[in-house]
């Protein structure tokens, strides 16, 4: 017997990093509050290029992506799924964030933990990732997300690009 497809949304959330300090988007969505760059992946694309596309869109910078912090899986009420994948990430350069308002945001801002106390927060697991990498909680490879049917790696025979697409 077939089974219905589970529909299933797939997000990417960016922690970016620069020193201290962390950036916060200013969301034009959900009550304009203060959020990581983070969206859903549209169709055709890989979960590595739109976190790099949202921070880009949402916050004005280009960035490198230096691991995983976290990927969750929640089975929802109505039937339906969500994965989100929390990344880690430092500014490619020295770009600026968004500071002129657009459809995607109204602008980005670098906060120290000791400041993020002075932003209206969508949710408290901005602090809480926060924290976690302030305080050097464990960064898993970029590897953990591949192409189905990609090579399999043995431990100790480096990095593989994986994912980055």
């Amino acid at each position: 017997m077939s089974r219905e497809p589970l529909p299933t949304y797939f997000f990417a959330l960016v922690v970016v990093r620069l020193g201290h300090r962390f950036l916060l988007v200013h969301e034009r969505k959900h009550g304009q509050l203060y959020y990581l760059p983070a969206g859903r992946v549209e169709a055709g694309e890989s979960i590595v290029a739109a976190a790099h596309r949202e921070t880009l869109e949402e916050a004005g910078l280009p960035i490198d992506l230096a691991g995983i912090l976290r990927i969750e899986h929640s089975a929802l009420p109505d039937g339906s799924a969500r994965m989100r994948v929390f990344f880690l990430a430092y500014p490619r350069d020295d770009t600026p964030p968004k500071a002129v308002p657009d459809a995607e945001s109204l602008g980005a801002v670098w906060v120290s933990l000791d400041e993020l106390s002075r932003y209206p927060l969508r949710g408290d697991e901005v602090t809480a990732l926060f924290r976690h990498v302030a305080e050097g909680g464990p960064v898993y490879p970029l590897s953990l997300l591949c192409a189905e049917g990609a090579p399999w790696v043995r431990a100790g025979a480096g990095e593989r690009p994986g994912g980055r697409g």
